[in-house]
């Protein structure tokens, strides 16, 4: 696809930004939504958004302009896991919560997805509190457990001082923002108790 990666990541944005059950997803570190362009290697290469996806007035709001270098984590966590997957080109992040787990847990098994999941728990001590070194163990870690293949949902548990995370990846930032207002709207309109 030759499109424009800014132009393409304005759009996910604008979409995300379109949905209102989405509000409800929005963790306390606020989302990211990154796209890495063709070629990039490190972290400062990833477009990002600048002060991340937040919420105002119900609605989800990109704080700032879009800019490679603006996201440390997400851009890093999809610079590693492209050194597996080169097709890995885009990601966001959203709350973890019990119910938010189950309800992904069904929708990911009807639409045939495998869900990955990062056991903060098991992290080695010495890389705890230490935001740079943990990357890389926690991308070794997860496609230890789904078979040496990125999943394209997966989260990470509860860690020392970390809120849990549930992580979107893929190649394009529209499907991928597609598959995020799905899962908001089914979580939304789920049946109470559920």
């Amino acid at each position: 696809m030759g499109h424009n990666p800014v132009k393409q990541l304005e759009q996910a944005v604008r979409l995300l930004e379109s949905c209102r059950e989405f509000s409800a997803l929005v963790p306390e570190v606020r989302v990211n939504l990154v796209f890495a362009p063709e070629g990039a290697h490190q972290a400062e290469d990833v477009l990002g958004v600048d002060g991340r996806i937040t919420v105002v007035a119900g609605m989800p709001k990109a704080s700032g302009p879009l800019r490679q270098g603006s996201s440390d984590h997400m851009a890093r966590l999809i610079i590693e896991l492209r050194k597996y997957d080169e097709t890995i080109r885009a990601g966001l992040n959203f709350r973890w919560h019990e119910t938010i787990l189950v309800f992904v847990q069904r929708y990911c098994v009807e639409h045939g997805l495998v869900v990955g999941c990062i056991d903060r728990t098991v992290e080695p001590t010495e890389l705890i509190g230490k935001d740079k070194g943990s990357i890389p163990w926690k991308v070794k870690h997860l496609l230890g457990a789904c078979g040496g293949k990125v999943p394209p949902v997966f989260y990470e548990s509860r860690g020392w001082g970390k809120e849990p995370l549930f992580f979107l990846v893929g190649t394009d930032p529209v499907p991928l923002v597609h598959r995020a207002i799905e899962i908001a709207r089914g979580f939304a309109a789920r049946p109470a108790g559920r």
